[in-house]
């Protein structure tokens, strides 16, 4: 079969719009499909004075994973990365969120690299997830970002507050919601370096919240009470994933594998003293990179874990909207592009480019040979009439 230049451009041509789609448009299409939830009554808190403020939209997401040098093909790097980027960036054109929270492991060999490859990591995460003037972002530490409780050094903490403004314990308030912030690998309670200047301020964070409830004289904060919103990178102690039902739930036999405390999960001990000193309405997890939302063991809250942001780590990625006001709040979770379904568009996508000049030539000539059969029997018949 002869190929034409014209076949030749064609297939360019196709393989280009492909290329768009699989690569730009999909998470536009994908993503336009989610919103920011509506509040209602359900989450209500009659307790306290409704927030006639502007509500806070807020984005959540998590392990991002970011690729060094030991660790993954630079392809692999290239295509995580451009994914996460689009996604991102997607995400931020259509929702327009007010402020974004990274909930850990931004990197996935901060622990242990050299200081030349931590301010490229740095570099790389602000290019990657830049965001308008206005929005602003903040970040909690992950066990990849300066290692388990056990790797954790004060040189590595330091250079992890350095680089991306992120201290172990954290107090924000935006718009009346108070906003908890810890480093997880600081709740061991062994009285490490890193554990006993957050105990202090999570103390602290405890007088004040009490204060603010109790309508007290806060050393001069001009702040109402409401019930905070604790974000960290490990979630809460539960024993598996095995209560999860969510669209990015782990698979079996993943989903039913037993918690280890202090690594997979908080320990016992510093789940009850975070709910017991913080006393939040919504806690807001990573870790795992799966999904999953639980009742807090307390009874009083909710935690949803997010899966992580990379297709790295997950075929079923995903980011939170948040819309909070000071006793109130609502939440979406917004699915984004898998890669198998991409992988899926792009084999369909090439083998119809490629099939197509074959099935053209088949249905020419079938359409030919059936004008020709029939044709002559038309001439036949009219000659044997006219002989008649």
């Amino acid at each position: 079969m002869k190929i034409s230049i014209k076949y030749i451009l064609q297939l360019i041509v196709g393989l280009l719009c492909l290329f768009v789609y699989c690569e730009w448009l999909v998470y536009y299409v994908i993503l336009v499909q989610c919103d920011w939830p509506s509040i209602t009554l359900s989450n209500l808190d009659s307790t306290l004075q409704h927030n006639t403020g502007k509500p806070l939209r807020t984005m959540v997401f998590a392990d991002t994973h970011l690729l060094g040098s030991r660790r993954g093909h630079w392809f692999d790097k290239l295509r995580r990365e451009w994914q996460m980027y689009r996604a991102f960036q997607t995400a931020l054109t259509l929702h327009r969120p007010d402020v974004v929270f990274l909930l850990g492991d931004i990197m996935d060999e901060g622990d242990y690299c050299s200081d030349d490859e931590f301010k490229y990591y740095v570099k790389r995460f602000n290019s990657l997830f830049s965001t308008p003037f206005d929005v602003k972002v903040f970040v909690v530490a992950g066990n990849h970002d300066m290692g388990f409780h056990y790797r954790v050094t004060p040189y590595l903490n330091k250079r992890f507050i350095s680089g991306f403004n992120s201290s172990a314990v954290q107090f924000l308030t935006l718009r009346g919601n108070h906003f908890v912030l810890i480093n997880s690998m600081a709740l061991e309670g062994d009285g490490c370096f890193l554990c006993q200047s957050a105990e202090l301020q999570l103390t602290q964070i405890e007088k004040k919240l009490k204060c603010l409830k109790n309508k007290g004289n806060c050393e001069g904060d001009n702040l109402n009470y409401s019930r905070p919103i604790l974000m960290q990178h490990f979630p809460l102690y539960r024993k598996s994933d095995e209560d999860c039902n969510e669209p990015d739930e782990a698979p079996f036999p993943l989903k039913t594998k037993q918690y280890r405390e202090g690594w997979d999960c908080l320990t016992k001990g510093s789940t009850y003293q975070l709910l017991k000193q913080i006393e939040p309405r919504v806690v807001i997890s990573g870790h795992t990179h799966y999904g999953c939302t639980r009742n807090l063991s307390n009874g009083d809250g909710i935690e949803i874990t997010m899966p992580s942001f990379s297709w790295r780590n997950t075929n079923t990625p995903s980011y939170g909207l948040f819309v909070f006001e000071a006793n109130n709040y609502a939440f979406s979770k917004c699915l984004m592009p898998r890669e198998s379904t991409v992988i899926m568009c792009y084999t369909l996508g090439v083998l119809c480019l490629l099939s197509f000049p074959v099935l053209r030539k088949w249905m020419h000539q079938n359409g030919h040979k059936t004008v020709k059969n029939k044709f002559p029997k038309v001439q036949s018949t009219k000659y044997e009439n006219l002989k008649q």
